[in-house]
């Protein structure tokens, strides 16, 4: 198995949305994700201003095509944002002021910073009027993610008729209190045979008992695990960043706020998943080769 983890924003001390990104953190990063069994992965990116993300795109860019084990253990990039839901509880941790509309003018500019790396984007598709940068996007060849948003169900699937493939996180993104038949979840699940369902396994994001029931409904067919890694991944409690944020580490390694109200990526690592996956999940080692290694391949075709 040669696990494709498809949003790391950071790992092992190095935080890829950082203006002082250095060759040696990128290299550090990319030998501690080699050595916990990680083959390759999409460096992330989230909300901030257009001209701030080019700008960081632009270096991480600058700096895997120097660095031979960088070339091989990035295969792309995510971008996650700013074109999301701005709304409380759906825009989780992402900066609400620098989040947009979805619009070609700056879909273009950042997919030009990214040099041609970019393999998904995360958007609220209800954000994207007529569905014009999904439609965009997919016939680029990017697969366009539904995350951090409260979509009807009829928006996505009018979105999937444009290009919409893949929802970033089901579970997470997502205010704690919603309706409790037409929400986000739901929507995303009802979905399953149509969509790439991601979901981070860490018994935090979503607690276990809730996670092996979506898998029950969802199947392993189109599921896919993911980190959603920081840069206090493997590193244990402290103090930490992502994009500026300060993340305050305890020792239930979980990364919340600075005021404790939302998570803010997760610490798990991909020896966690493989562990939590058949210790708590029931999953077989088949089973999170799927979800780990051949869907997520198939999904952004890496």
């Amino acid at each position: 198995m040669k696990p494709l983890d498809i949003q790391v924003n950071g790992y092992a001390g190095t935080d890829f949305n950082r203006d002082d990104l250095t060759a040696e953190a990128l290299h550090h990063a990319c030998v501690c994700l080699v050595e916990d069994g990680c083959d390759q992965i999409l460096a992330t990116f989230i909300t901030d201003t257009v001209p701030t993300l080019e700008r960081r795109m632009r270096r991480l860019v600058e700096l895997r095509e120097q660095d031979a084990l960088a070339r091989a253990v990035i295969a792309g990039i995510h971008i996650e944002g700013p074109f999301i839901n701005p709304e409380k509880g759906y825009v989780g941790a992402h900066p609400p002021g620098a989040v947009k509309p979805a619009n070609l003018e700056d879909a273009k500019r950042l997919l030009d910073a990214a040099g041609g790396l970019t393999r998904i984007v995360t958007l609220a598709p209800e954000c994207d009027e007529h569905f014009h940068v999904t439609e965009f996007l997919a016939g680029d060849g990017i697969t366009v993610s539904a995350g951090h948003c409260n979509a009807s169900l009829a928006q996505l699937e009018a979105a999937i008729g444009h290009g919409l493939g893949m929802f970033t996180h089901v579970g997470n993104g997502c205010p704690m209190q919603m309706h409790r038949h037409d929400n986000i979840i739901q929507r995303a699940l009802a979905l399953r045979d149509r969509l790439w369902l991601c979901f981070i396994p860490d018994g935090v994001h979503i607690d276990f008992f809730a996670l092996r029931n979506y898998l029950r409904c969802a199947g392993l067919e189109r599921t896919i695990f993911v980190t959603d890694a920081i840069s206090a991944a493997r590193l244990g409690p402290g103090r930490y960043t992502l994009a500026g944020w300060d993340i305050l580490i305890g020792d239930d390694l979980v990364a919340r706020s600075p005021d404790g109200s939302h998570f803010v990526g997760s610490t798990v690592t991909i020896p966690r998943i493989m562990s939590n996956g058949q210790q708590e999940l029931g999953l077989s080692k088949a089973d999170l080769a799927r979800v780990l290694d051949e869907n997520p391949r198939k999904a952004v075709r890496v």
